[in-house]
């Protein structure tokens, strides 16, 4: 279709969506650069590392399975307190913990007197721990430690977290997690006593998380 008055002449319009190329443009078929981009940016957008700016999908309830173990064991009061992707440093045997950002915890897991047990530390190297009862992916039961750390940045700030520490490259190990795998932690008490629970999952095609 021809223009006069020196306007666009159209050469080309293509079927598949991509943009119409006008005279001047040397493109020759090619895909535009800025469709090449927003291509890129759409799969950075679904990687695990793009998890604190879009939410993660709602949990489901804690398996079965893990409600008859901790009813086996007198428990109760069971809470989620976090959903996560697994950092690298997550199953690092060189750090050997898990990282809890007090950030993206659900809900209040501890009470005031541990809490202020925990904050009565001064640094990651010298801080209060408590040893927790944990029921691992594999339903091991084991123990391990809770602390709080003040995670210091380069550029000066400070993040502050829970982690556990002590066994946790054992139970990674045990339960073969892996970098970026999604898990949730969950607390339960047995006699007042904090516990905790650790389930791995698997996020399905249609957003929702089913048992690992």
């Amino acid at each position: 279709m021809d223009v006069v008055d020196g306007e666009m002449k159209i050469e080309k319009e293509y079927d598949q969506g991509f943009r119409v190329e006008h005279e001047g443009d040397d493109h020759q078929g090619r895909l535009p650069e800025s469709s090449k981009i927003k291509k890129k940016k759409q799969k950075m957008a679904t990687r695990c590392d793009q998890r604190y700016t879009t939410p993660p999908p709602p949990p489901l309830d804690l398996p079965i399975k893990f409600k008859k173990r901790i009813r086996a064991f007198g428990g109760s009061d069971i809470a989620l307190v976090i959903q996560k992707c697994l950092f690298k440093t997550d199953v690092s045997s060189g750090h050997n913990r898990l990282s809890i950002p007090l950030n993206q915890i659900r809900q209040t897991f501890l009470t005031p007197q541990e809490t202020e047990f925990l904050n009565s530390g001064n640094n990651e190297k010298k801080c209060s721990e408590m040893e927790v009862m944990l029921i691992e992916p594999s339903l091991r039961r084991d123990t391990i430690s809770l602390r709080k750390w003040e995670m210091k940045k380069a550029s000066g700030s400070a993040t502050l977290m829970y982690v556990l520490v002590g066994k946790w490259n054992s139970v990674a190990w045990r339960n073969a997690l892996r970098e970026d795998e999604t898990v949730q932690l969950w607390s339960f008490r047995i006699n007042s006593k904090l516990c905790l629970a650790l389930v791995k999952r698997r996020a399905k095609s249609n957003g929702y998380f089913i048992e690992f």
